[in-house]
């Protein structure tokens, strides 16, 4: 019988234990993830399910080891599906990829809040759990069909479309607008440009993230002035530009001074922004779209109504978009429904009726594809 108590509210009894687990955590989870990968190519190739099958094993009883109740859990029934592939009872297939794939983020998600002691209720870590040791036990149609209805009921999603990769629509015509706004939107568009070309991982970052705001505040009624919200995707990020690439390239862990330096980079595009006549909007969206709801964010701490509508757009699908792009350095490609399963889950990060306006816009592009 699963805990539910220690799904819900974990609690911490060993905080060395904790800090060694999330080290294991993010040694493994590549391995995991870049196999589930390949397997994906390669369903029935048992090399790699025996390699998959070891990283759950040693990352399940590195949960044990280092009193780490959570990890154990829901490793435990993922451990148990693969044991069941090694042994030819059931083919992997791209729905359970989906799974496993969703138990690695909850359970990263989890254990980084708990390190924070923060609450991880909202993670409906029961309901998977009892999904998963329910799919443990599955054969035949049952597993595909466990599966889909596992991940609608921990994520609000049904995967129709799983995996599909979200197209970016060239910039919109400058139209009728002013001759000075359409060639400042250029500029800004070339910078946003340079920028994207810093990393491979980032080509068409621009575009998906423009036509995602621009989709997101059409549905809510266009209440943010679609210009200025085009000017502030263009240069929400090129304050990156001013800071050494170590902060906000870099792979692992960022230090102290790299978090300073990484916190200052909205203001630095604000600050471009607001010395072009006519851009005060747009400033104000770059410089505060980090800040969070719960006065978490940065670079001033605002709160709730503080916050600009505009930033609140620009904070969800910029997460979005990063949270695809660390999937794919993990070789997963960019996985949509796993985005939209972490920005719904991040409940004090974001706008709750924003993030409402977001779904619908993804809803009907996962209908339309």
């Amino acid at each position: 019988m699963v805990d539910r108590e220690a799904l819900l509210y974990p609690t911490v009894s060993d905080r060395d234990g904790l800090d060694e687990y999330l080290q294991d955590l993010a040694d493994l989870l590549p391995v995991i993830e870049r196999g589930v990968a390949r397997l994906k190519r390669a369903p029935t190739d048992k090399e790699i399910i025996s390699d998959i099958f070891r990283a759950l094993h040693n990352l399940k009883g590195d949960a044990s080891i280092c009193r780490v109740e959570l990890g154990v859990l829901l490793v435990h029934p993922v451990e148990t599906l693969f044991s069941r592939m090694r042994a030819g009872e059931i083919v992997f297939s791209e729905v359970l990829a989906e799974v496993v794939l969703l138990t690695l983020d909850r359970l990263e998600m989890a254990l980084d809040a708990l390190a924070e002691d923060r609450a991880i209720a909202h993670l409906r870590l029961p309901v998977l759990v009892d999904g998963l040791e329910a799919l443990a036990a599955a054969h035949g149609l049952m597993l595909e069909t466990t599966s889909l209805q596992l991940i609608e009921d921990v994520t609000g999603f049904r995967p129709a479309a799983i995996g599909r990769t979200f197209k970016a629509s060239a910039a919109p015509s400058a139209g009728r607008i002013a001759e000075h706004a359409a060639g400042d939107l250029r500029f800004f568009m070339g910078l946003s440009s340079l920028l994207d070309a810093r990393s491979p991982l980032f080509k068409g970052r621009t575009g998906r993230v423009l036509r995602l705001a621009q989709e997101t505040n059409n549905a809510a009624g266009k209440p943010v002035n679609p210009l200025q919200l085009e000017a502030a995707i263009y240069m929400h990020d090129i304050g990156m530009m001013f800071i050494p690439e170590a902060a906000w390239l870099k792979a692992g862990k960022l230090g102290a001074d790299e978090l300073k330096q990484l916190h200052a980079h909205p203001d630095h595009g604000a600050g471009l922004l607001a010395r072009m006549p006519g851009w005060g909007e747009a400033a104000r969206m770059v410089r505060e779209h980090h800040e969070m709801p719960d006065g978490k964010g940065y670079p001033a701490g605002l709160k709730g109504e503080q916050i600009c509508e505009g930033a609140r757009i620009i904070a969800i699908v910029d997460a979005f978009e990063s949270i695809t792009t660390k999937h794919a350095q993990r070789g997963q490609g960019r996985s949509v429904l796993r985005a939209i399963a972490e920005i719904n889950a991040s409940d004090k990060q974001f706008d709750p009726v924003w993030i409402q306006h977001f779904n619908g816009v993804v809803r009907k592009r996962l209908e339309a594809a």
